[in-house]
This record gives structure tokens, C-alpha cells and sequence, in this order.
């Protein structure tokens, strides 16, 4: 499924089609995107510009539609993605234009979709959106599935709880005994891969500043940026020192010249000294994909063992 809410990611389209710079430029500005552009495919959409202004594209085609349950959650502004607040989704008052848009385009909507955030670890998020996109989708006679998203928190600190699988079972378990005509999906993403992957870091300088203590390692926010994008807590230890108590509170710094390349504020560390190996936890996820030649630093290499 193609996923486009902003007139760039068309012109990057274009591009990636084979069309050249300037003329894609040209077709985002003029506000029309020529059919040729696109290849057959299932779609999802965000917005009922996209129908409202190239219908062609759309014709004898399946689409999802992406949902705004007016409810984000999740544990920092910026993984919140529904609610006024989110670019993402049609809201629900909208709906109903969007579905006659869609017959007018002669596309078929055969699925809907939400998500509400990342790091969410109360079920009742995904049962109240299975419930409203059954709901919801009974407006859709071509709708066969509801995807619920993703989002499912990790365990981030020792002997937090995650989510409860069982509870989430049996809650989604009710919805498609009452809605047996809709799949249910869900994209656990995150959840199934973030505990596989670690981020190792060599200890480069030691620095105070009164009682504030900082552990300055080889790499930052170029090879891990979830902490310094939406204050994600990863665990951190000292691998060389595993077995020593811990001394002491400091800030894990990066390299990058960014105030905010910090991998950990105040964590409980050992007697750590230049040359040690650091590990951070749950780095499986949004690591090394969203790393990045920022300040010219190359990031962290993936090694799969």
C-alpha cells in the first residue's frame, strides 16, 4: 500500500517513477499528478484531497482509509498519531465526504485503519478502535478488513509489565465474533523487534560540572535519535563494569554538536572510565534505520548475529 499526505512524497513519487526533477515539480505545483505515474496497486489515503482532485487515480481500486479516532495516545506528544493535534487520518466527521468522494471515483474502500500512538500498553486502545472501525465500517460495503495499528509497548525499565496478550486476545476475540465478515489486523512492528537489537558504545570522556556528571561515548543521536526525538527511555549499562555496583548518577552523552544528544539522562552508573563499553537496550527498532551521517559522524555498523 502506497502511503502519500503531502504534496512532496507526490512529487517523490513522480520521481521514483522515472520522471525527472523538474517535471515533478511541475505536476505538484500545477495540483494534478498524471495516472501514468502510477502503477496498479492497493492504496491507502489520508486525505479526500487526493480523491477530490485526481479521481482517475483511484478508479476500479482498492483503498484503505486511514482513520483520525480523535483519541492519541502514547507516551510523548510527537508518537501520538490521532487526534486534532496528529496530521494523520480522516477524522470521523469527515467520513461521510470521504465516502462519497470515494464512490465518485469509483473506488472501492475495502479496509480501514487506525492508529492511535506508540507505547501504549492498555488494551482497551485497540479494542475501542476495532469497535469504532466495525462500526464505521458498515458504511463501506466493500470493507472486508479493520486494521487496528500498532504501537504495542515494550518494556522499557526492569520488571515493567507489558502488554497483556491474553486480555488483548479475548477483547479482539468478542469484536470479530460480533463483525465475522472483517479481518481483523494488527502491526505489532516495535513490539516483536526492538528486545533483538542493542546499540554498543565505547566510552570516550569523563566531565562534571558540579554535581551534574556526564559519560561522553563514541556515538549519539546519528546512531539512536528516539531519545532525543520524543524522550524515549532506553536502559543503559555499563558491559565492562556489569557487575559493579552503581556510584554514581550521570547524563550518556553523544558526540553530535546538539544539546540534545543525550542516549540517557541521570542513570544510575557504576565507577565508569574512558574506554568502557556501554550497552543501550532495545535498540532493535528505529535504530539503525532512522540513523543518519548527521554532523558528518557515521553512525553505529548493524551487525545481525
Amino acid at each position: 500500500m502506497e502511503e502519500m499526505t503531502k504534496h512532496g512524497q507526490v512529487g517523490l513519487a513522480a520521481m521514483r517513477a522515472g520522471v525527472d526533477r523538474k517535471t515533478a515539480r511541475k505536476y505538484v505545483q500545477g495540483g494534478k499528478l498524471p495516472s501514468e505515474l502510477v502503477e496498479p496497486r492497493n492504496w491507502r489515503t489520508h486525505e479526500d484531497a487526493f480523491l477530490e482532485h485526481w479521481p482517475e487515480l483511484f478508479a476500479q481500486r482498492d483503498i484503505f482509509v486511514r482513520i483520525d479516532t480523535g483519541a492519541g495516545r502514547g507516551h510523548h506528544q510527537h508518537v501520538r498519531t490521532a487526534g486534532v493535534y496528529s496530521k494523520f487520518g480522516v477524522p470521523v466527521a469527515d467520513l461521510e465526504d470521504f465516502a462519497r468522494l470515494a464512490h465518485a471515483a469509483q473506488a472501492r474502500v475495502i479496509g480501514l485503519h487506525a492508529h492511535a500512538g506508540s507505547g501504549i500498553f492498555n488494551v482497551t486502545n485497540w479494542q475501542q478502535s476495532a469497535l469504532l472501525l466495525a462500526q464505521l465500517a458498515q458504511g463501506f460495503p466493500d470493507a472486508r478488513v479493520i486494521d487496528i495499528g500498532g504501537g504495542f509497548g515494550v518494556p522499557e525499565r526492569q520488571g515493567e509489565a507489558g502488554v497483556d496478550l491474553a486480555a488483548l486476545g479475548a477483547a479482539l476475540a468478542q469484536v470479530r465474533a460480533a463483525h465475522r465478515m472483517l479481518d481483523i489486523w494488527i502491526e505489532p512492528g516495535r513490539y516483536l523487534v526492538a528486545p533483538a537489537g542493542v546499540l554498543l558504545a565505547r566510552v570516550t570522556q569523563l566531565k562534571s560540572k558540579g554535581d551534574v556528571h556526564y559519560v561522553g561515548v563514541a556515538t549519539g543521536m546519528n546512531s539512536l535519535i528516539r531519545p532525543a526525538l520524543y524522550g524515549a527511555y532506553h536502559e543503559i549499562v555499563n558491559l565492562t563494569r556489569l557487575d559493579d555496583a552503581p556510584e554514581q548518577r550521570a547524563n550518556v552523552v553523544g558526540p553530535i554538536c546538539e544539546s540534545g544528544d543525550i542516549l540517557g539522562h541521570e542513570r544510575a552508573l557504576p565507577a565508569t572510565c574512558e574506554g568502557d563499553v556501554v550497552l543501550i537496550t532495545n535498540a532493535g527498532a528505529y535504530g539503525y534505520v532512522m540513523s543518519s551521517r548527521y554532523n558528518l559522524r557515521e553512525p553505529a555498523p548493524e551487525v545481525c548475529i
